[in-house]
C-alpha cells in the first residue's frame, strides 16, 4: 500500500517474504569471505563484528570492500524480491522485507543470533525502498566517515536522518509503511551501536583502519 498501513489486510505472502528476507539478510558475508581468504574467524579479530569495518582491521581492503558491497546488496535484493512477489501490497511488503533483512544481519540464526550492526544492509534496504533516500544516506555516511575518520559517526548520521528523508522523498504520511520501517531500522541500528555511542562520548572510539 502507498497510504496508511492496514495491518488487518496483510497479504498471504507476507510471512514467506519476511522469512525469506530474514534468511537472506542472515548470510554472514564478512565471516565467509575472511575464512575463504585464509584470515581465520573474523569474530576473533578487532571488535569481533562480522561487518566491513572489522574486516578492514585484517588489513585486507579488498575483503572489506567486498563485505560492504555484499551486505548492502542483500538488503537491496530482499526489497526487490519482495516487490516482485507482492505487486498489489508493495509498500507494506517492501517495508517488512527490509526490516527482516536487517534483523537477519544483526541476529543471524547460523551464528547463535550474534551478527553485525546492520549499517550496510540497512542502507541497501533504503536503496530498494526509495533510491533517493538510499543515495542521501550513503552520502551522509561517507561524509561522516571522511570528516571524522570514525565509521560509527557516519552510520549514526545517516540513520538518524533516514526516517525524515523517507517521509520527504517517498511522498507518504509519517505513519505509513516506509517511514515506520525506516524508524524501526534506525532504532535497531542505534541499539546495536550502544557501545560505539558510549565510546564516542568518552573519546575512545577507534578510527577507521585502527587495529
Amino acid at each position: 500500500m502507498s497510504g496508511i498501513m492496514t495491518w488487518s489486510l496483510m497479504p498471504p505472502s507476507l510471512p514467506v517474504i519476511a522469512l525469506g528476507a530474514y534468511l537472506l539478510g542472515s548470510i554472514p558475508f564478512g565471516l565467509l569471505l575472511t575464512a575463504l581468504a585464509g584470515q581465520g574467524d573474523i569474530r576473533r579479530i578487532g571488535s569481533g563484528n562480522i561487518g566491513a569495518t572489522n574486516v578492514l582491521r585484517t588489513g585486507r581492503k579488498g575483503l572489506a570492500a567486498a563485505t560492504l558491497l555484499l551486505d548492502a546488496l542483500k538488503g537491496l535484493l530482499a526489497v526487490l524480491l519482495a516487490e516482485a512477489l507482492s505487486p498489489h501490497e508493495t509498500a507494506l511488503c517492501l517495508s517488512v522485507a527490509g526490516c527482516a533483512a536487517v534483523v537477519g544481519h544483526c541476529f543471524p540464526v547460523w551464528l547463535r543470533f550474534r551478527g553485525g550492526k546492520g549499517v550496510a544492509t540497512g542502507i541497501g534496504v533504503f536503496w530498494g525502498m526509495c533510491w533517493p533516500v538510499g543515495l542521501l544516506c550513503t552520502l551522509l555516511w561517507l561524509a561522516g566517515v571522511r570528516l571524522s575518520r570514525i565509521s560509527s559517526v557516519g552510520a549514526l548520521l545517516a540513520f538518524l536522518a533516514a526516517p525524515f528523508l523517507m517521509v520527504a522523498f517517498s511522498l507518504t504520511p509519517i505513519m505509513s509503511a516506509r517511514p515506520i520501517a525506516a524508524a524501526f531500522i534506525t532504532l535497531l541500528i542505534l541499539l546495536r551501536h550502544y557501545g560505539n555511542i558510549t565510546r564516542l562520548c568518552s573519546g575512545t572510539e577507534p578510527r577507521v583502519g585502527q587495529r
